[in-house]
C-alpha cells in the first residue's frame, strides 16, 4: 500500500518560504554542503592535528557561507543568523524578500 507523502516539518517550510528566489535556493543548495563538510572535518582536525586539513576544513567552510551570504543580499533578506541576532536586539530585519509571500513554498 502506498502511503501519501507526509508534509514537510514547519522547519522546512520555514526555511523554504525564506528561500524562494532561484537564485538564493540555488546558491543556498550550493553552499549549505562545503559548510556542513567543513564542521565535519572538525574532529579528524583535532585528531590529527593537520595545519593543512585546518585550512582545507576552514576554507570550506568560511566559503560556503559566503555563498549563502550572496543568495541572501542577491534576494534582498538579511540570513537567519542576522534576523536572529537583529530580533534579540530588538532591530527590524527582512525575513522574507521584498515581493513575495511568507506562506508560498517552492514547488
Amino acid at each position: 500500500m502506498l502511503c501519501p507523502p507526509l508534509p514537510p516539518d514547519p522547519l522546512v517550510q520555514g526555511w523554504l518560504a525564506r528561500h524562494q528566489g532561484p537564485v538564493s535556493f540555488t546558491l543556498h543548495m550550493l553552499g549549505i554542503p562545503p559548510t556542513i563538510i567543513g564542521v565535519l572535518l572538525l574532529p579528524i582536525y583535532v585528531v590529527l592535528m593537520s595545519v593543512t586539513l585546518f585550512l582545507f576544513a576552514l576554507v570550506l567552510f568560511v566559503g560556503g557561507y559566503l555563498i549563502q551570504f550572496l543568495g541572501h543580499a542577491l534576494e534582498g533578506s538579511d540570513p537567519g543568523e542576522i534576523i536572529l541576532i537583529k530580533r534579540k536586539l530588538g532591530l527590524p530585519y527582512v525575513e522574507v524578500a521584498p515581493g513575495r509571500k511568507a506562506g508560498r513554498s517552492i514547488a
